[in-house]
């Protein structure tokens, strides 16, 4: 159950940055918006999934580290505090590692946020972005 919940929580971490992102601090609080990326909003949904199963203190625990990792998205730490408040949630409730696990693509995925970015799976040939591009074959 270990590396699985490792992986769980790898697999997460792009779309909760991306929901930090979007909605800041106030992530916990906050229902989906349409106007915010599906990337963001799936981390939103991991968020609050994991808010939902914890207890008054491990609610305030989640609050402090979403908060710190919203105000410091390039400190290391504050991240790794996030995410080992995650885990530490998932490896307390089996259920709860089916439902994250629901929530992502199927084998991790590919994720792609913000304009003209790209996402593939598998082999590709190649990905244009861009404006006025011409491509050879």
């Amino acid at each position: 159950m270990g590396t699985e919940i490792v992986e769980l929580v790898q697999q997460a971490g792009p779309s909760v940055a991306a929901a930090l992102g979007a909605y800041g601090a106030g992530v916990l609080e906050r229902a989906e918006d349409a106007a915010v990326d599906a990337t963001a909003n799936l981390g939103r949904r991991i968020l609050h999934a994991i808010w939902r199963q914890r207890d008054v203190r491990g609610r305030e625990d989640l609050e402090a580290a979403v908060r710190e990792a919203v105000a410091e998205p390039d400190n290391e730490d504050a991240g790794a505090a996030l995410r080992q408040q995650i885990k530490r949630t998932l490896q307390e409730d089996p259920n709860l590692v089916r439902e994250v696990s629901g929530l992502l693509p199927p084998g991790g995925g590919v994720t792609s946020s913000g304009v003209r970015s790209v996402a593939a799976g598998g082999s590709i040939r190649a990905a244009v972005t861009g404006d006025h591009n011409t491509v050879q074959r």
